[in-house]
């Protein structure tokens, strides 16, 4: 007897209208009822699948239809969600926005397409009644191929707005109304200027996961909702071609995991993993010394600026990471990793901290963004990367480089990048670090990851730098 599946995407009208507080919601109240639930997160975002983690008890993955493959995309959710009861796709900003206005490349809607999945829209209710109707009338006819089964309301004023909202809705033969959703002021996702609060920083806790249960519990007809997108068969169980050696890996890297640096694309770690390497996590916060054996260190993005004085006093982390470099370790470092590795950190409120000084720039807070959307490269000279190589990511900062690389010549800029209206040069190399402001995803290339892994490989021995002791416990 085939197991039951059941699997949908969670999509809004427009950013803002709750879509992640619902979708955690939903993970919550599954997770309660014992079913084994797979999260997913449409778009290059970082902090949503995190938070999916906490609440689900598992690995949330992104798919983006236009930093990867169809075919990725397909594989990635197949693989993921075999052996699961429920899948739960979280989708980004309104559900038609994507890459560009003339079609739906990089959208909620072409994903859900993509994986042939139902979806369910959620409307931020609180100005409106009957005229929801009107505006989800208009969603349901722009695109015919979609199957919007449900719609949630949120942030309703009580049971008689929902009565209204529900005899307007009563007019659409093809969507049913699974519920509204009351404001509720013990529920809220404090955000900053990247976007919610990190769950490094431990927003989710057992008592907001048992509040969020029981919000849709008790006012989502969960049952309906899980009945209409119940698929003819549970997912089979599909070849994974880039599953990580049995030995864990030849080649030790180091990578960055703490408040400050957080935001990794689970597939470019499981990549670098099938690609030969054993991933141990340090924290550059709080570690006075890095893991003993590594060959290469992976810098992620997160938000330094918020714990740059925490870095800075960490002189001995700082002096360690700059030995390494110095000696010919393998680095690889994406924004927040980036703006650690420069002279200095400027944070919001003018305050100067001494960063690590690989790169002879200093980075400063800006109030708004200096620079977000999608970005392709091109490897265009030697690098730990191989040359021609293309691969995409995604941009998204408030700071800025202050100085400039033209006074040394002991740093390349090896990336071509490419994005809507511009082209410029970027991925600054120093010996054997690289480092930029890009977020790659490396499912859009694989030998990235390869690439990384094989370049480390080839130092002969650790390089000088302080040790820390193994720790094999440590998960990354």
């Amino acid at each position: 007897m085939s197991r039951s599946f059941s699997a949908f995407v969670i999509a809004g009208t427009h950013s803002g209208v709750g879509k992640t507080t619902v979708t955690l919601g939903l993970l919550a109240a599954l997770r309660c009822r014992k079913l084994k639930v797979q999260p997913f997160k449409v778009g290059p975002d970082f902090i949503d699948p995190g938070l999916h983690r906490e609440v689900a008890g598992t690995v949330s993955h992104n798919l983006d239809g236009w930093m990867l493959s169809r075919n990725y995309n397909f594989k990635t959710f197949r693989k993921n969600s075999h052996g699961r009861d429920v899948a739960v796709v979280e989708g980004v900003m309104g559900l038609f926005d994507g890459f560009e206005g003339k079609s739906d490349h990089g959208s909620t809607a072409e994903m859900a397409k993509w994986l042939d999945l139902p979806v369910v829209l959620v409307v931020d209710a609180s100005a409106m009644a009957r005229s929801a109707a009107a505006m989800i009338l208009g969603f349901l006819r722009f695109d015919p191929k979609l199957k919007v089964i449900g719609v949630i309301f949120n942030r309703i004023a009580g049971t008689g707005h929902l009565h209204y909202l529900e005899d307007a809705m009563a007019s659409l033969s093809k969507v049913e109304c699974l519920g509204g959703l009351p404001y509720d002021d013990r529920i809220k996702l404090p955000e900053r200027h990247l976007g919610l609060v990190t769950a490094e920083e431990g927003l989710i806790d057992q008592k907001l996961s048992r509040l969020l249960a029981d919000w849709i519990e008790n006012h989502v007809d969960l049952d309906c909702l899980l009945a209409k997108s119940r698929a003819a068969s549970s997912i089979p169980k599909i070849n994974d071609g880039n599953r990580p050696s049995a030995s864990g890996g030849a080649v030790t890297i180091g990578v960055a995991r703490d408040k400050a640096f957080c935001f990794y694309y689970p597939d470019n770690l499981h990549l670098l993993q099938a690609a030969g390497a054993r991933l141990v996590p340090f924290s550059p916060m709080c570690d006075r010394t890095l893991p003993s054996g590594v060959r290469g260190l992976y810098l992620g993005g997160g938000y330094p600026e918020l714990y740059a004085r925490d870095l800075a006093r960490n002189r001995s982390m700082r002096e360690a990471v700059r030995g390494f470099i110095e000696s010919g370790g393998v680095v690889y470092a994406e924004c927040g990793g980036f703006m650690y590795l420069s002279q200095g950190l400027t944070d919001s409120r003018a305050r100067s901290f001494p960063m690590v000084g690989i790169y002879p720039v200093r980075t400063r807070m800006l109030s708004r963004f200096k620079a977000f959307g999608y970005r392709e490269i091109a490897i265009k000279r030697g690098s730990f990367f191989p040359s021609g190589c293309r691969a995409r990511g995604h941009e998204f900062h408030y700071s800025e480089l202050e100085g400039n690389f033209s006074p040394t010549r002991k740093i390349k800029k090896v990336y071509v990048l490419s994005a809507k209206e511009e082209k410029r040069e970027e991925g600054f190399q120093y010996k054997n670090c690289l480092a930029s402001y890009v977020h790659l995803h490396f499912g859009s290339n694989p030998k990235l990851a390869t690439g990384l892994v094989e370049a480390a490989g080839k130092v002969s021995c650790q390089p000088a730098g302080k040790l820390l002791k193994d720790r094999r416990t440590r998960s990354i």
